[in-house]
């Protein structure tokens, strides 16, 4: 329970220092923002294909499986 506590206490500060290193940046708040939302859309174009990636795979191992009971029931 500890290590639990100290790893959110650890990313609470990385959060906390990375929300506080964009708002004293010396560039203009529109570039900041604008870096904010490209880097935002990248993450979520990532994880958008590791979900479609996992999705595939989910299917290819159901029509696999279907596949495979199809055979051993006509088998029979």
């Amino acid at each position: 329970m500890e290590s639990g506590k100290t790893a959110a206490g650890v990313l609470l500060g990385i959060g906390v220092g990375a929300l506080l290193g964009i708002l004293f940046a010396p560039e203009k708040g529109s570039k900041t923002r604008r870096r904010i939302m490209d880097k935002g859309q990248d993450y979520a174009d990532e994880l958008k294909g590791k979900f479609d990636e996992l999705y595939q795979g989910v299917a290819d191992k159901y029509d696999s499986f279907l596949e495979e009971a199809k055979t051993a029931v006509t088998q029979k």
